[in-house]
């Protein structure tokens, strides 16, 4: 009898059925089919579009009071008009990851106006500040977005609100939410030496077509947008800039990169590798914005922003599918933008393009008030001007100043606490709402600042450089904590007497590419470099003075933070 080739099966081979290869689990990828299972932001947002809360804010909330407001309204479609709960008074830092939403908020809102582009005339600065004068405490800090950001804010009040700000052209519609948020600007487009394009007409548009549009009212999470001819906003943060650039054959237009965002996963922008001129910016960047929303990561929230889609694909397949897909055209290749020689934050007195000057001037880490604001709308007028912008460093300027009157501004802005003199500390340091209003913050934020710096003032009162500071009261990094000289990202450490206070991991040495022989990059951070809220004016005077007493010559702090040995930076 022939004998069987096939091996005879063992016992531990028994049959058993073939399993289909794991399919790759969906990202939320709309383009892909991928829409479900939903996270609960996005319940939100597929049960109701959220532009549609306005019309329950002022027919039904403003009229109930809070306790009418529903919750899914309250914590997640008022962002698109603008409104977060803020932080209810005296809970600490260390209950902030602990306590329930409803724990934490109090019956008040902070609100954003959006202020594109950094713009505002003289009536709208009026507006603003009488609006926080009766409506938000005497409130209004300047972000490091251009936007003014109140609080105390009662839902009854919206509707006045709303009429007041829309009389004068402004809103606050999409100033929060998975939408596109406020779309930064020079400060000084329009009046600047040095610019050939004036971007401003495409923002305009875009705010003008898009903001308010349904269409990209749901997109995985926030957008972050800089258009700008100068290198004056922090365009490797963002989720598409438009940096200026001069074609050798097409003239002046726009370089693109996509891709920024810092948070707790931070990464940097990328080139395109394409021009783009100024009549199809907004054409661009509503592609840009559509494959976010078509192809962006929706299944997990820590996944959802554009840097992790342009960090998956690389800009080649991005650009492949943005011009394939979306423009239904080749873009242009172009050059790399030419950096200038030094950064620059327009603080202090310079020449406009038409002889008149602007005048830049600090408050303390942005903090100002609606009396003040109030106060700076007198002097502005005094002085010939009908116009104010907002930088996102926290800073303001008065264009269209006449020579003859700038010394004269120069000191009525030093009379009511806004210094276009600064001392290094004042001018180069931000930060963040803090644990006074936000919901997320573990520390103190503002009122640490203005102690730090009026401290630096008295104790390094003739400092001859330039360093960044930036704080945060939590990771998620508003004020730009990796990218600042010094970072400082808020947590809880432990005090000399063993217990838990406020405190800051510090970052050393980050910063964005905004100058020639500047390389972007994140700051250092060194094993165990902490430091209590209470010594941080200590320590960054130690760090300063090590800096000033080692550095060798035209040497930023950020190469001698990566030259130097750790235990001179702890």
């Amino acid at each position: 009898m022939a004998v069987s080739s096939i091996p005879a099966r063992s016992e531990d081979q028994t049959a058993r059925p073939t399993r289909a290869p794991r399919r790759p689990r969906g990202e939320g990828q709309w383009a892909l089919g991928h829409r479900e299972p939903l996270n609960p932001n996005e319940r939100i947002k597929k049960d109701d579009d959220p532009l549609n809360v306005r019309a329950r804010i002022e027919n039904i909330y403003a009229h109930r009071g809070f306790a009418s407001i529903d919750p899914q309204d309250l914590r997640g479609r008022f962002r698109w008009w603008g409104l977060y709960t803020q932080r209810k008074a005296g809970i600490d830092g260390g209950r902030t990851a602990v306590l329930e939403p409803h724990e934490l908020e109090d019956e008040f809102f902070m609100l954003r106006v959006r202020i594109d582009g950094g713009q505002l005339s003289l009536a709208q600065l009026r507006v603003i500040a009488d609006i926080s004068r009766e409506f938000a405490r005497d409130t209004a800090d300047i972000t490091d977005r251009q936007n003014i950001q109140y609080h105390w804010i009662r839902v009854e009040d919206m509707p006045e609100i709303w009429r007041r700000l829309e009389s004068v052209g402004l809103q606050t519609t999409e100033a929060c939410g998975d939408c596109p948020r406020i779309v930064l600007g020079s400060p000084v487009a329009g009046v600047a030496r040095d610019e050939l394009l004036d971007p401003t007409p495409a923002i305009d548009e875009i705010v003008s077509r898009y903001v308010g549009d349904k269409q990209f009212s749901n997109l995985p999470r926030k957008f972050k947008t800089s258009i700008s001819w100068l290198v004056d906003t922090p365009y490797e943060s963002n989720d598409i800039a438009f940096l200026g650039v001069d074609h050798p054959e097409h003239g002046p237009g726009f370089d693109v990169w996509v891709g920024g965002g810092l948070s707790t996963n931070p990464m940097l922008a990328k080139r395109l590798g394409v021009w783009v001129p100024l009549a199809e910016v907004p054409d661009v960047w509503a592609g840009v914005v559509g494959i976010f929303r078509d192809y962006g990561y929706r299944r997990l929230r820590n996944r959802a922003r554009l840097k992790f889609l342009v960090a998956d694909w690389g800009v080649e397949r991005f650009r492949e599918v943005l011009e394939k897909d979306y423009l239904g055209r080749t873009l242009l290749d172009g050059p790399a933008p030419i950096l200038p020689s030094k950064p620059v934050d327009h603080v202090g007195v310079h020449e406009q393009s038409d002889g008149r000057h602007y005048v830049g001037a600090a408050p303390v880490v942005g903090r100002v008030s609606g009396a003040q604001l109030s106060q700076l709308a007198d002097v502005v007028e005094a002085h010939g001007s009908d116009r104010v912008r907002l930088t996102p460093y926290q800073k303001l300027l008065v264009l269209d100043v006449p020579s003859e009157r700038t010394e004269s501004l120069v000191d009525a802005l030093r009379g009511i606490g806004l210094e276009a003199r600064p001392s290094a500390w004042r001018r180069g340091t931000m930060a963040c709402t803090g644990i006074e209003y936000c919901k997320l913050a573990i520390v103190e934020t503002k009122a640490r600042g203005e102690e730090l710096v009026a401290r630096l003032e008295q104790r390094l009162r003739d400092f001859d450089a330039d360093i960044s500071i930036h704080i945060n009261g939590c990771p998620n990094a508003c004020a730009r904590t990796q990218v600042a000289d010094i970072g400082l990202k808020g947590q809880l450490v432990v005090g000399p007497d063993g217990r838990q206070v406020e405190g800051f991991q510090v970052h050393l040495g980050g910063g964005l590419g905004m100058a020639q022989g500047q390389t972007a990059g994140f700051g250092r951070k060194l094993r165990g470099l902490k430091t209590t809220a209470e010594e941080l004016p200590e320590y960054v005077e130690r760090l300063a003075r090590r800096y000033l007493a080692g550095r060798s010559e035209g040497e930023t702090f950020a190469n001698w933070v990566i030259r130097v040995d750790e235990e001179e930076l702890r």
